[in-house]
């Protein structure tokens, strides 16, 4: 199959030096891949260390920032392939890390996106934050992963070395199949950057896709490399985008859990829709609580990050058409499923159980809509 591995790169001319090699030795060792690196306009040297170190490679010049979401709808509009890897500029990669993505892919119709797993940079032998070995989220849109609860990480001692199907896997290194990437819109560009991924992943599962992290694939991500996690814009980003994700797709998965259960598909999809709001509000009221933790520390930059966040997603946020939705559940694919909900809250389990989480996680029964 072939495969365009692209970097999309702002401003990292220092990771393309040190993991640029690495990665174009592995992928040259499978058949029909190539590496494209994709510039959002980067104001350093990046692309004069591609012309002067790296000119065999193929880029990309973007004429200004569009983001993590944009930049790779255009970049994709412009190459021809049957699988594409979203891959950050601070990762580096393992020997024979591509293949078993591209084998899976090829053995495995039914999946739209697989990624190997993530490992620190730093402390190599841990997960890394940004998808470890894959991720779900809880019942209020909390993202978390197998390996990664909030900040806490967990070593990896091949706890987690079965394919797995997941909610959502990590943005930082994602295959996914470029008709399904096509067919769904792209990225979600309102969304800029963060969370993007997760939004991505749901909507294919609501397509009848799966979504699978592959272990035999190991990847280490240094992470931050754009924005660090101090940054009170990356904190913006994460709770905009946690609430335009929920309107994407939530009352379309609750409505599709209502005419599983033997409604007719105008009661499911009003059912449906009626529950998202639900869930949204209690979202943002739990948003709202968080602020004001930030306000009574002191941390204003944080508090209006999230002020801000709520501010603007009002602005963007377009109500579920519940005729859309109703027509959704008449034509969707016999088996379409939605795997990766966890009924509790992440936050009072991780509170309630300390270290002894990983494991009640792994033991716990998620819910597949």
């Amino acid at each position: 199959m072939k495969t365009a591995v692209v970097i999309l790169n702002w401003n990292t001319e220092g990771f393309l030096k040190e993991f640029l090699p690495g990665l174009l030795r592995t992928v040259k060792d499978v058949d029909d891949a190539e590496v494209i690196v994709a510039d959002n306009a980067s104001k350093d040297g990046s692309m004069t260390v591609m012309k002067e170190l790296f000119p065999e490679v193929r880029t990309i010049v973007l004429d200004r920032n569009y983001g993590f979401t944009g930049g790779y709808n255009k970049a994709f509009e412009q190459i021809d392939s049957d699988l594409f890897v979203l891959i950050n500029s601070d990762i580096e990669v393992t020997d024979g890390w591509l293949q078993p993505l591209v084998d899976w892919m090829s053995a495995h119709p039914e999946c739209g996106a697989c990624a190997p797993k993530l490992h620190s940079w730093m402390e190599r032998d841990k997960f890394e934050y940004a998808g470890a070995a894959g991720g779900y989220i809880d019942r209020y849109g909390y993202p978390f992963c197998r390996g990664r609860i909030l900040k806490k990480l967990e070593t990896d001692k091949g706890q987690y070395d079965q394919p797995e199907d997941v909610m959502w896997a990590t943005g930082a290194c994602l295959m996914v199949r470029s008709e399904v990437f096509r067919e769904l819109g792209g990225l979600d560009e309102r969304f800029f950057a963060h969370m993007e991924e997760i939004d991505l992943c749901w909507r294919m599962q609501l397509e009848g896709w799966k979504v699978t992290v592959v272990p035999s694939s190991v990847v280490y991500h240094v992470g931050g490399g754009t924005l660090p996690a101090t940054s009170p814009f990356k904190l913006f980003l994460n709770y905009r985008n946690n609430l335009l994700m929920l309107g994407n797709n939530l009352a379309k998965t609750f409505a599709l859990m209502f005419h599983k259960r033997g409604f007719c598909a105008e009661r499911a999809a009003a059912k449906g829709n009626h529950k998202a709001v639900r869930r949204i509000i209690a979202r943002e009221s739990l948003d709202v609580l968080s602020a004001v933790v930030y306000l009574v520390t002191l941390k204003t930059d944080c508090f209006k990050a999230v002020y801000n966040a709520h501010k603007e997603y009002r602005k963007m946020v377009t109500e579920p058409d519940v005729k859309e939705i109703v027509e959704y559940l008449e034509n969707r694919k016999e088996d379409t499923s939605v795997k990766g909900f966890y009924k509790k809250s992440i936050i009072l389990e991780s509170l309630k159980k300390g270290k002894r989480i990983f494991c009640s996680i792994r033991k716990s029964r998620f819910y597949n809509i």
